[in-house]
C-alpha cells in the first residue's frame, strides 16, 4: 500500500491541470493548487499516507456525512420528512429544485439538504452544543482529540454566506426550517470549517467501513444507508462520473478534500485544493481512480 500511495503522489506531482480553487470563500481563495495528500486507514487503525497528508484543511461539505450520522441517530427515519434521498443533478448550492419541490431538499448532501439536517439537530439545543457534539463524534471516530474548527474559515464563510442564507430562508418560507435562518446558517458554516488532515479524515471515515477493527458508532443498517447516499449524491452533479471512474461511496468538499469508503476494506482521504467544473477536487478524483485501479477496491468489481 505504501508503494501504491507513493506512486500516486509522484504521478499527481506531474499533473499540470490541477483545477481552480473555490473563490467565493475568501479564506479558500488564498489556497494554492500545488498541495496533494492521500491517506488510507485500514481496519485496526493503521494509516498509510503520502504527499501532504499531514497538512490541515477545512473539510467543508465532508462534514455533512458526520452530521447526517448524528441526525439519523437522533431522529431516525423522521429525518426523511425534511429531506429526500434522491440525486439532485444540480450544483451543490442550487435553489432550483427547492422551488419545484416546495422547500424539501432532494438529498442531505447538497447544501440545502445539509442545512435542513443541521436545523433538525439544532432542535432544543444551542449551536455550541451541536458543534461540540459534532467535534466529539469526529474525534471519537478518528481517535484523535486534536481536531478543531478553523475560526478564520468559519468567519470568512459566514461573511459570504448569502446563497446559503437564501436557501435557508426559502425553506423557512415553506415551513421546512424550525430555527431562525441566521442561527442555522451560523452553525452550518462552523461545521464546514472543521479542519483535518488526510490522515485524520481517513481514520474518521473508518466507522463507515463496517468490518471488524473499525469503530462501531452507528448500526450496520445505517452504515449501508449512509454509504448508499454518498455513492448517489456525494459529488453533487458529478456523482455519476465519480461512480463511473472510482466506484466507491465518497463525499467531496470545496476545500479540496474527498473521503471515500471501500466497504469492508478501508477509508481513503485525498486532498488537493484545485476543483474541477463540478466543484470536486480534480487531483483527488484522479488519485482515487488510480488507487482503485491498483487495488481493485471498486464496489463494482
Amino acid at each position: 500500500m505504501q508503494a501504491i500511495l507513493d506512486r500516486i503522489a509522484a504521478d499527481m506531482a506531474l499533473v499540470t491541470d490541477r483545477g481552480k480553487v473555490a473563490t467565493y470563500i475568501p479564506e479558500l481563495a488564498r489556497q494554492s493548487t500545488a498541495p496533494f495528500g492521500i491517506a488510507v486507514a485500514l481496519p485496526g487503525g493503521q494509516v498509510v499516507q503520502a504527499g501532504d497528508s499531514a497538512t490541515g484543511f477545512s473539510i467543508q461539505s465532508i462534514s455533512k456525512v458526520f452530521t447526517l450520522a448524528i441526525a439519523l441517530g437522533r431522529l431516525g427515519d423522521q429525518l426523511w420528512t425534511r429531506v429526500g434521498r434522491e440525486p439532485s443533478g444540480h450544483a451543490f448550492n442550487s435553489i432550483l429544485q427547492l422551488e419545484h419541490e416546495n422547500g424539501i431538499p432532494r438529498n442531505p448532501l447538497i447544501n440545502a439538504g445539509a442545512i435542513a439536517v443541521t436545523d433538525a439537530i439544532l432542535a432544543g439545543h444551542q449551536p455550541r452544543e451541536v458543534l461540540g457534539e459534532l467535534l466529539r463524534f469526529i474525534r471519537l471516530a478518528a481517535e484523535d482529540d486534536d481536531i478543531h474548527i478553523n475560526k478564520s474559515v468559519a468567519a470568512s464563510e459566514q461573511a459570504t454566506a448569502h446563497r446559503n442564507i437564501a436557501l435557508a430562508e426559502f425553506m423557512a418560507a415553506h415551513g421546512n426550517l424550525k430555527n431562525p435562518a441566521a442561527l442555522t446558517i451560523g452553525t452550518y458554516v462552523h461545521q464546514c470549517a472543521v479542519e483535518m488532515t488526510c490522515a485524520q479524515l481517513a481514520r474518521a471515515g473508518l466507522f463507515l467501513v463496517g468490518t471488524q477493527g473499525c469503530p462501531r458508532l452507528v448500526s450496520p443498517a445505517r452504515i449501508r444507508r449512509i454509504n448508499a447516499l454518498m455513492m448517489m449524491c456525494g459529488h453533487y452533479d458529478g456523482s455519476g462520473e465519480f461512480a463511473y471512474r472510482v466506484g466507491l461511496p465518497g463525499k467531496s468538499g470545496v476545500g479540496g478534500g474527498i473521503l471515500a469508503i471501500a466497504p469492508g476494506r478501508a477509508a481513503i482521504a485525498a486532498w488537493s485544493p484545485g476543483l474541477n467544473a463540478r466543484g470536486n477536487s480534480a487531483l483527488g478524483t484522479l488519485a482515487m481512480e488510480h488507487l482503485v485501479r491498483a487495488t481493485g477496491w471498486s464496489v463494482f468489481g
